[in-house]
């Protein structure tokens, strides 16, 4: 036994233990066995401070050359990687920080206008979410909240915390404040419930951290080429694992890092692959918001599966 923890390790209990195998069987609402969904990460820095993804050596501040790869995205890459979704006819998840309205507000209108999902993903990826205390915290999701839903007509019902920085109350005050999913977990390929302090609950829908560009190609220096086949294994595998389990695949795609030309070549490869699939039916392409609405009308069709 370890002196450290003489008996059992410490746990959040947010949810048990329950093998992939051993879950509800069920299908997705056009009766495939897989759920796609694209994560589109559209997010502002501030300049001369806070944190960032870094294309070369972080310089003392004003970093002006990382800034300015990251304002890529929202200036040119962004807008590519519309154009992309557009022409295949792909909706997504939009993961938006609030200070976009500030910076570039028609980027977020260009998303409502295609009817993709909003989803909170804090004021700017310059902070970490997991070092407020309890009264920041819960004023940082409802500020949020409350901006999305004054600029773009809609109140988020999911959250993707910047930098997947929580703290130990994060999914309790994201049930309190009005959420009813969060993606910060990347602990399982199904959504399932998390418990939330009072008896509340939150939906935890899947969240790639390897089917994800930043990791990839930023952290682990992955060609876009071979980012692009990964992705295309990745799904070819869960769609023949989906034939026991329904799953979830999702795809975290950043406009600063996929919106480069040659790597938006070899993502064009990719997602044409997907929409093909799709077409024939293979597929349930969606948002994280449906996959949350429709397991949550499985789990009050059938009280005591879900559990």
């Amino acid at each position: 036994m370890s002196t450290r923890w003489p008996d059992r390790l410490p746990t959040h209990d947010r949810f048990d233990y329950r093998p992939i195998t051993r879950r509800p069987d069920y299908a997705w609402p056009n009766g495939a066995r897989l759920a796609v969904y694209i994560g589109f990460n559209v997010e502002h820095f501030a300049f001369g401070d806070g944190l960032g993804a870094c294309i070369g050596p972080a310089s003392p501040q004003p970093d002006v050359l990382n800034h300015g790869w990251r304002e890529y995205g929202n200036r040119v890459g962004a807008w590519r990687c519309l154009e992309l979704f557009d022409a295949l006819a792909l909706p997504t998840g939009a993961l938006v920080n609030t200070a976009l309205y500030d910076h570039c507000p028609e980027l977020v209108q260009a998303l409502v206008a295609r009817g993709d999902e909003l989803i909170g993903h804090g004021h700017s990826n310059a902070e970490r979410q997991g070092v407020l205390d309890e009264e920041h915290e819960r004023a940082l999701l409802l500020r949020c909240r409350e901006r999305m839903l004054r600029e773009s007509g809609q109140a988020p019902t999911g959250w993707l915390s910047p930098w997947i920085s929580e703290s130990v109350l994060t999914p309790d005050l994201l049930a309190e404040t009005g959420y009813g999913y969060t993606l910060n977990w990347c602990h399982d390929d199904q959504p399932l419930r998390m418990r939330t302090r009072g008896g509340g609950s939150l939906w935890s829908v899947p969240y790639p951290q390897e089917l994800n560009d930043i990791p990839m190609i930023v952290g682990r220096l992955m060609d876009a080429k071979d980012f692009s086949a990964m992705v295309i294994d990745n799904f070819e595998e869960m769609l023949d694992q989906s034939r026991a389990q329904p799953l979830v695949m999702g795809l975290a795609l950043h406009p600063y890092i996929v919106g480069q030309p040659y790597r938006l070549r070899h993502l064009r490869t990719a997602l044409a692959r997907l929409a093909q699939a799709r077409e024939r039916g293979d597929v349930w392409f969606t948002t994280p918001g449906a996959i949350a609405s429709h397991v949550a009308r499985l789990e009050r069709d059938r009280p005591g599966e879900f559990g």
